[in-house]
């Protein structure tokens, strides 16, 4: 009889735990058992919390997934700028470069007319020469009267031209120059102007 009075006790003790819990998460909105309690509310004065009133008087502030989406769009915005200095960087050194290239085009281009000019004009000069010499070498070979005749129908800088490379075959050769005989068959006017260039002009076959 005194373990039936426990158990009874028991039962009752559970039934007004499972009560008092039902009534709690009721109260706080997680069970709906407003129509089984709206009677011990409505005497106690109170109103039931709801789902919706928990919400609403407490939102969520923060949304933990949409702060790291984001910060990584935020990181993926940085790398973009940065990739984008760097393309800025990359594609005014290219400009850059490229000026250098064209600059050193350029003056390869006019070294090679530099020297392109030079070399045609060691030719002519060379070609000058020669011809100047198988000129004197062929008035040597003449009658005085004759070759005086042909340099008189040359310009004066060709006769000085000639005259200098009589001279310079004497020399080399060891026999009398016949440039001062030309000269005296020469119209005095003529040769002395002849003399005056030769006298005031240096020693050029340009």
């Amino acid at each position: 009889m005194k373990s039936l009075g426990k158990t009874i006790v028991l039962l009752i003790l559970i039934i007004v735990m499972a009560l008092g819990g039902l009534l709690w998460f009721d109260y706080l909105g997680v069970v709906n058992a407003r129509s089984l309690f709206s009677p011990l509310y409505k005497a106690m004065g109170k109103e039931p919390q709801t789902s919706v009133t928990s919400t609403s008087s407490k939102p969520i502030v923060a949304d933990l997934d949409q702060d790291r989406i984001n910060k990584q769009l935020e990181a993926i915005e940085i790398q973009r700028q940065e990739l984008s200095r760097r393309e800025e960087d990359v594609a005014q050194r290219e400009k850059l470069n490229e000026q250098i290239a064209t600059e050193l085009s350029n003056r390869e281009k006019s070294q090679e007319e530099r020297e392109k000019t030079f070399k045609q004009n060691i030719k002519k000069y060379d070609d000058k020469n020669v011809n100047i010499e198988q000129i004197a070498a062929n008035l040597n070979g003449m009658a005085p009267q004759n070759s005086v005749s042909i340099l008189l129908a040359m310009d004066d800088q060709v006769v000085i031209d000639v005259l200098r490379k009589v001279e310079e075959i004497a020399k080399r050769t060891g026999t009398a120059s016949m440039g001062s005989y030309w000269l005296s068959l020469m119209p005095a006017e003529r040769a002395a102007e002849i003399q005056r260039k030769m006298l005031s002009k240096p020693e050029s076959l340009n």
